[in-house]
């Protein structure tokens, strides 16, 4: 019975903290989703200003066949959406899903709210640049949260699952088709172009969004009070200690140093615990490219 009952306190504790990470990644997916129909539908769309991925075919079929884009967009997305289930897994489609409603009845709100809103009709680079940045972060928080607004971006997912290429880089490389056809409705290079710095600006926001969200430090930690440090770091932030024993050269003292790797967002918690128990600590923080295993990524290799 002892057995039982210690076992169930974590379990329940476990569950509690899945569910509310759950719940936040569809909130910040829920956010995202808002901030790139806000950037498609109120700056570019109006200033016929192609974006790349499921937007970009949904603007072209506006523009040539006056197709509503939440009409096209939930289509399209619907027929990847069976080809990613299998790939990327159900976990990530129901996100997806859920990503792809919020961007539906979003545009549908705007698209029949705004139908008169021309922002920035005189100047379309600037709104080319505004609107990028909306759908770059929107789309980033998507993928950073384990969703994604459909399109290109799964098909990024799906290679990134496999092989450590950029996100960006990839839906870059899939939506360059999609922004040149759009001359073939409009016969003006000139919005061709706009696209392309749409599409720049978008990859660019997209791996500054996923890129900090990962980013991960090191700490190297020395103090003789490294014991209540490395407890503190562990109940707190739920970050690993490594002891390693030391010795001072100058003074040939044996010391312990704590190693510590931990996401860039708990930076700050952890130097608030080491201030708290010893402000005499000394400490050094560096970035480091990547940390893979358990409570970071996951290997990523050609087999």
């Amino acid at each position: 019975m002892e057995k039982e009952n210690k076992s169930s306190v974590p379990t329940s504790s476990k569950l509690k903290t899945i569910l509310r990470s759950e719940f936040f990644d569809y909130v910040m997916i829920g956010i995202g989703m808002i901030a790139y129909a806000m950037g498609w539908t109120i700056f570019l769309l109006p200033n016929e200003i192609t974006t790349g991925g499921v937007a970009g075919i949904s603007s072209l079929l506006f523009w040539g066949a006056e197709i509503p884009v939440n009409v096209s967009y939930f289509a399209i997305n619907a027929v990847l959406l069976l080809i990613a289930l299998r790939v990327l897994g159900l976990r990530f489609c129901i996100k997806t899903i859920y990503a792809v409603i919020v961007m539906t009845v979003t545009l549908s709100l705007i698209t029949s709210w705004g139908k008169e809103a021309h922002l920035l009709k005189d100047e379309p680079f600037m709104a080319c640049i505004i609107g990028a940045i909306f759908c770059g972060s929107g789309v980033g928080l998507g993928l950073s949260f384990n969703g994604s607004t459909g399109g290109t971006d799964i098909i990024a997912s799906i290679v990134n699952k496999y092989h450590d290429i950029s996100l960006g880089r990839v839906i870059l490389l899939c939506d360059i088709v999609i922004i040149t056809c759009s001359y073939f409705v409009f016969h003006d290079w000139e919005k061709v172009i706009y696209g392309y710095v749409v599409l720049c600006v978008t990859a660019f926001c997209i791996d500054q969004v996923v890129n900090s969200r990962r980013s991960s430090v090191q700490f190297f930690i020395i103090s003789r009070h490294y014991e209540e440090i490395a407890h503190r770091i562990n109940q707190e932030p739920h970050r690993g200690v490594t002891v390693i024993d030391a010795q001072g050269f100058y003074s040939g003292n044996e010391i312990k140093m704590l190693f510590v790797l931990a996401k860039k967002r708990q930076s700050n918690e952890i130097f608030r615990i080491i201030d708290a128990v010893d402000p005499t600590a000394f400490v050094s923080q560096s970035r480091v490219i990547g940390v893979y295993g358990e409570g970071f990524d996951h290997f990523k290799f050609h087999k």
